[in-house]
């Protein structure tokens, strides 16, 4: 993706700071759309998607931390920067606890922000590729599989037989070692995945999960009879241009279980994660 197709929502009452940042933004190709307001942020978030959002924190209306829950309840595919003169660890924790993917503290160098930003979208926008390719992938094997079927019920009919082994239409089904299956189980529970919007449900509720918790989500669901190392995670869920500390997986697991009505993640003491199924 180009950066003169990526949106940016950016947060900022002082008009200077706000003026110099965003033409470095706009600069670099992206499309900002700038407030000085909290609840006009939400406002705009509520009619247009974003694929990150850079935020001040002591702002009028609603401050930066209601509209970063905003963004976590309602938006959780756009990233989000927070950009503030706060410097105290209390703060800081506030941010990350509330899913922030990043916190820069002012002043900062516009060049800075900009690497920054260039950073997380460089992850968030691989792992949408990413999925766009298994969606594709998936497809094709799922029209593989009605193809088969269509060939199985033609061939059973031509020998007086019912085609015993064909599928319906369009049904996809996923065996595991073991003969379980996580998404068999998972829909007899009311927990499942739409793939196509990126999203996990539980019934008709959409779990408020972040892109990387999603991910993280969906690979140990759908083989659940492996343990995933930390930095097996870390190679699906973000990429080989990752650098830093394989315990963010920790940190991702840990609030993808508080996000889950059953916490069907199991640590694998001294290896990684894993899938309980049984815990559906």
């Amino acid at each position: 993706m180009e950066a003169g197709t990526v949106t940016v929502l950016f947060l900022e009452d002082e008009p200077t700071i706000r003026e110099v940042l965003a033409e470095y933004m706009k600069m670099s190709g992206y499309l900002v759309t700038e407030t000085a307001r909290g609840d006009e942020a939400i406002a705009l978030l509520q009619e247009n998607s974003y694929h990150i959002a850079v935020l001040d924190v002591m702002v009028p209306g609603v401050d930066g931390f209601e509209v970063l829950q905003h963004i976590r309840d309602h938006c959780p595919e756009t990233a989000t920067i927070m950009l503030t003169a706060l410097d105290d660890e209390k703060t800081q924790i506030k941010a990350f606890n509330l899913y922030a993917d990043d916190y820069v503290i002012k002043p900062v160098s516009p060049i800075i922000l900009l690497k920054r930003m260039e950073t997380i979208l460089r992850r968030t926008l691989y792992m949408e590729r990413k999925l766009q390719a298994q969606k594709s992938g998936e497809e094709n094997a799922d029209m593989e599989q009605k193809q088969d079927g269509d060939t199985q019920r033609r061939s059973g009919n031509a020998h007086g037989e019912p085609g015993a082994l064909a599928t319906a239409a369009g049904e996809r089904t996923v065996t595991v070692e073991g003969g379980t299956s996580a998404d068999q189980a998972g829909c007899l529970t009311g927990l499942h995945l739409e793939e196509e919007a990126y999203s996990v449900y539980y019934g008709n509720e959409r779990l408020p999960l972040t892109l990387s918790e999603y991910l993280l989500f969906q690979t140990l669901y759908h083989h659940p009879e492996r343990v995933y190392t930390r930095e097996q995670l870390i190679l699906q869920i973000f990429n080989e241009e990752y650098i830093g500390s394989d315990r963010i997986i920790d940190a991702h697991v840990k609030n993808l279980r508080k996000k889950l009505p059953v916490n069907c993640i199991k640590t694998v003491i001294g290896v990684g994660y894993q899938f309980d199924a049984d815990r559906l």
